[in-house]
């Protein structure tokens, strides 16, 4: 069952064995095998590795987007991988935010709109309120009108950080950030961030390829081949 607790946790996500494999027509192909970690609450953590590594299928089981095939995953004193899919969803929509390499925002919605979805969708009241308050804490006051495509990139991964932190989660997952940003919008994203990390005390689990994100992370765990060095 889903717990309401609010009591912090000394470790808001544990791994025991965590291995996911795929059937193929020569045999089951290893995508992470026996991953173990506990990541603290409000630790910034960098996962980074070869593409292939496995650092998109380890994210996504963290996020209960994908199911193990062994091992246990533990959220919030929560464990996952014996959950329903309903009880997943309940899970992130209440404890999990995510910012996407392509942002993800709902293109005929404009920036204020895209942050009031996930509001208006748990039936939080004063939605507008709160996400015209957020838009203005990541510079876009100026911007509420606007729909993505009257956007930058970098603007719109702002809309999309404002969003993940709309719902104050515990844990926000990123996945490549900064990927589609030149240097200096990337490097306002990265402030953005650890800002708004140190401000909620959000857990921050960041998949990465850009050595100066990773830099900035309190620890980086590196996966090989599906392992974890």
């Amino acid at each position: 069952m889903i717990s309401n607790d609010s009591t912090q946790v000394k470790n808001i996500i544990v791994t025991e064995n965590l291995t996911k494999t795929v059937p193929t027509p020569h045999g089951e192909l290893i995508i992470l095998e026996a991953i173990n970690f506990t990541i603290a609450t409000g630790e910034s953590i960098a996962i980074v590795g070869a593409s292939g590594s496995g650092k998109s299928t380890l994210l996504a089981l963290l996020a209960g987007l994908d199911t193990a095939t062994h091992g246990q995953i533990i959220i919030n004193g929560q464990h996952l991988t014996t959950m329903t899919e309903d009880q997943r969803a309940t899970l992130r929509a209440t404890t999990i935010g995510f910012v996407f390499q392509s942002f993800h925002l709902l293109p005929n919605l404009t920036a204020l709109e895209n942050v009031m979805l996930p509001l208006e969708l748990t039936g939080v009241k004063q939605a507008k309120t709160i996400a015209q308050e957020l838009l203005d804490r990541v510079g876009l006051s100026a911007r509420l009108q606007h729909t993505p495509k009257q956007l930058s990139g970098g603007e719109q991964q702002r809309v999309a950080i404002a969003r993940a932190f709309v719902g104050q989660p515990k844990i926000l997952f990123a996945d490549e950030p900064t990927g589609n940003l030149d240097s200096a919008s990337g490097a306002q994203i990265i402030e953005l961030l650890f800002d708004l990390n140190q401000a909620h005390h959000t857990t921050l689990i960041l998949v990465t390829h850009d050595h100066q994100l990773s830099a900035r992370c309190q620890r980086t765990l590196t996966l090989a081949a599906g392992k974890l060095l």
